[in-house]
């Protein structure tokens, strides 16, 4: 289940407030600027699919976003528990960033957790299947895939290189809470 853990940026300790229903989780991130949509296959997912199956599947909404946000580039991303490099990977997002574009991610399977650090606010989204998050350029953030990630991700740029981060330096994602492994593991 989607989760939205809202805390003070100086208290890590305990959330100021939690939501699990969409429509808190979509209005408390919209609040900020921060797009939470869940989106629905068009056609049937095989475990294993394609990238070009994948996206098949999400075109309609990912042209709508492309046409409305201006992106250019769409890939799909996927990373399993038995990943060689998922440690290096895992750590590469883990400290506080900025990106010059918005930082938009389609889960299609499999969950991520994505950490804003907004107005003396943190804000903590278990993003899972169905879910869609857009973090606006420059909005400080950083992202959590757990020790043992497991998730398929369409990804959309409007920098054809992809993702590029400028660290912060500061050490506030180390003082909150880590996403735990994911039990469900759902197939794509």
């Amino acid at each position: 289940m989607s989760r939205l853990r809202i805390f003070d940026d100086t208290r890590p300790q305990a959330p100021v407030s939690v939501h699990t229903a969409f429509a808190e989780i979509a209005r408390e991130l919209a609040n900020v600027g921060v797009r939470f949509e869940q989106w629905e296959a068009s056609q049937p997912i095989a475990p294993g699919a394609s990238q070009d199956k994948v996206i098949a599947a999400y075109r309609v909404d990912i042209d709508r976003l492309m046409t409305e946000e201006g992106y250019r580039a769409v890939d799909v991303i996927s990373l399993t528990p038995e990943h060689p490099d998922r440690a290096a990977l895992r750590q590469k997002f883990l400290s506080e960033h900025t990106h010059s574009e918005d930082e938009v991610r389609f889960f299609v399977a499999g969950a991520g957790q994505f950490t804003l650090h907004i107005g003396g606010k943190v804000y903590d989204v278990l993003c899972e299947q169905g879910d869609l998050i857009g973090v606006p350029d420059g909005t400080r953030h950083w992202f959590d895939m757990s020790e043992a990630p497991y998730f398929v991700a369409i990804r959309l740029f409007t920098n054809k290189e992809g993702w590029v981060a400028q660290y912060t330096g500061e050490d506030i994602a180390q003082r909150f809470p880590r996403m735990a492994p994911h039990s469900s593991v759902a197939a794509a």
